[in-house]
């Protein structure tokens, strides 16, 4: 185990939007270090929603990731000889990484032509509150409120 924790590097914001958020998404969307194809994609899904619903495509990218973001979550706790699932609230930084990563795993498991298509169409559903993304949340939940009982064994 490491003396102290490893320091968080300070993301650059992106060209267009001049957002850190879009770095950080980026930076997740891109697979085998090819991040000018990921920003590409990111961008032209960008657009595709902007085109799709004749609004800010970066702001509806902005209320999926909000849509998405999961606000308690269960974590696995052995207590005596079983395992509980404790509801806990979700850190922060934890929350924007969850919902990065649903939004990109769930617009991958879509249908579509590209990966562009895939993401905007999975924002456009995020956005509205319907979606494989935005289900995640709600099933979270879920099982949050359903093992409410077991609150009182929290660190």
């Amino acid at each position: 185990m490491r003396k102290s924790q490893a320091k968080k590097l300070p993301l650059a914001p992106d060209a267009r939007f001049n957002d850190k958020m879009v770095t950080r998404f980026v930076n997740n969307l891109m697979w085998s270090g090819k991040k000018s194809t990921a920003i590409k994609i990111f961008y032209d899904a960008v657009d595709k929603v902007s085109k799709t619903t004749n609004e800010d495509g970066y702001e509806i990218w902005k209320k999926a990731l909000a849509n998405v973001t999961p606000s308690v979550e269960v974590r696995s706790r052995r207590i005596g000889g079983s395992t509980f699932q404790i509801p806990i609230e979700v850190r922060p930084d934890r929350k924007i990484s969850l919902s990065i990563k649903w939004l990109i795993r769930f617009s991958r498991e879509r249908n579509g032509k590209t990966m562009a298509d895939k993401l905007a169409n999975e924002i456009i559903s995020a956005s509205k509150g319907e979606g494989a993304a935005f289900k995640k949340k709600e099933d979270t939940h879920r099982m949050a409120d359903a093992n409410k009982a077991f609150s009182h064994f929290r660190i």
